[in-house]
């Protein structure tokens, strides 16, 4: 039986709160009715619109090492949208945790954006950079099914959580496959300095390696060092209470955005952890929503 809402942000640690590590499961009734109570709600008085679902799609190529898939949302309006491919967090491990970012998913396609709500290939059995290959395979499949979506490939947006607001760095501070072009990345509670506590369980689990074999692919896989003058908008939020990914990651990220001026707005959610900003995340979700609507709704 599936936990209603299972925390795998760091699945072997309890929420901070609770003062202590551990294998954590956190049981809420319904994870939709928690985020919806919880300020998963967006702002502004914008027309929603009815949507369709088409659930288990795989995005990746025939011949590609593991069939990866997605759940696409799609606004039935006539003309063309934008879309926001959604990435999951979860230590970059062992479970498809689509299902925590569905009620967003649902809130997005209600304003009017095309959702692609993918997993990707997970550690131990796949390290850095499968996710991200996977991901950019995402971005193809939506460049080529752009037609039949009625999506516009030239206004897609990134969204991730933790380890998927990783991904979406990631993905989104490279240059874009031909034909698309990446317009804006939200990521809450991001890892952008992965030398920081490269000893932390999860980390060397995702690259493969420990920081003492390989220092260089820590730092390359750290989104602070791909910044250059092309990134994108970004908006970050995060809990001035996390201790999973402290405060000081996105410290060491902005004079990096400043120096290359790179456009960016930041979210504190004040006395927030990393798991509880997740679960109430107050106006967080609203401004993050403003912002792809701002920098894709043109």
């Amino acid at each position: 039986m599936r936990i209603p809402l299972y925390i795998s942000c760091m699945r072997w640690t309890l929420a901070e709160r609770f003062g202590y590590r551990g294998l954590a499961q956190l049981v809420i009734g319904s994870s939709s009715m928690v985020m919806s109570a919880c300020g998963w709600s967006g702002s502004g008085a914008r027309s929603l619109v009815k949507f369709s679902v088409e659930k288990e799609v795989i995005y990746t190529p025939s011949d590609w090492p593991q069939a990866v898939r997605a759940d696409i949302y799609r606004p039935l309006v006539s003309h063309p949208t934008p879309a926001v491919l959604l990435i999951h967090g979860g230590s970059w491990a062992e479970n498809d945790n689509r299902y925590q970012m569905s009620h967003l998913a649902k809130k997005l396609a209600r304003r009017g954006y095309l959702v692609m709500n993918a997993t990707y290939r997970l550690a131990p059995e796949w390290n850095y950079p499968a996710p991200v290959d996977d991901l950019r395979e995402a971005l193809k499949w939506m460049r080529d099914h752009a037609k039949r979506l009625n999506l516009d490939p030239q206004r897609i947006g990134l969204y991730g959580y933790s380890a998927g607001g990783h991904l979406a760095e990631m993905l989104g501070f490279q240059s874009p496959p031909d034909g698309v072009a990446i317009q804006a990345v939200v990521a809450g509670a991001t890892p952008q300095d992965l030398t920081l506590d490269p000893d932390f369980p999860v980390v060397p689990v995702f690259i493969g390696k420990t920081f003492v074999e390989d220092a260089d692919i820590y730092r390359s896989a750290s989104p602070m060092n791909q910044v250059t003058p092309e990134t994108p908008p970004l908006f970050i939020y995060q809990g001035t209470k996390d201790k999973i990914v402290p405060p000081e990651h996105t410290y060491r990220l902005l004079p990096k955005l400043e120096n290359h001026q790179v456009h960016h707005e930041i979210h504190w959610v004040k006395g927030r952890s990393h798991i509880s900003t997740f679960l109430f995340p107050g106006r967080a979700i609203a401004k993050a929503i403003d912002f792809l609507d701002r920098q894709l709704q043109r």
